[in-house]
């Protein structure tokens, strides 16, 4: 009865460390998703406001919604509207982004069972 009520414990563990992950996952599919259309209406706005010769939002503004996770967001609205793709120094720095966030990724992903 020993070894039951052990691994009974151990199962149970593993459960609530299913469920803690799961929930780790919620949040990040939450950030991510909040952070890429935040990326995303940011850069449909500073289009508009260069259309209208008003006042831009700052390249370093929208570069750091990229770092942070608004990569997708980011880039897709940048070819749906066809915004800084032909910036040479802002893609550069997107695309440099993009690169270092693939490699953290596969960094983190070497210690991790996915």
């Amino acid at each position: 009865e020993l070894y039951v009520s052990h691994f009974s414990f151990f199962r149970t563990a593993k459960i609530i460390s299913l469920e803690r992950k799961c929930i780790a996952m919620d949040i990040l599919l939450y950030y991510f998703l909040i952070l890429n259309v935040i990326g995303f209406l940011l850069t449909v706005f500073d289009k508009q406001q260069a259309k209208s010769h008003k006042q831009r939002i700052p390249e370093t503004t929208l570069l750091t919604f990229v770092f942070v996770g608004g990569t997708v967001g980011s880039g897709l609205a940048m070819l749906l509207f066809r915004h800084k793709t032909s910036k040479t120094s802002y893609l550069l720095k997107f695309w440099l982004i993009v690169i270092l966030q693939i490699m953290a990724i596969c960094f983190v992903s070497l210690d991790y069972e996915i």
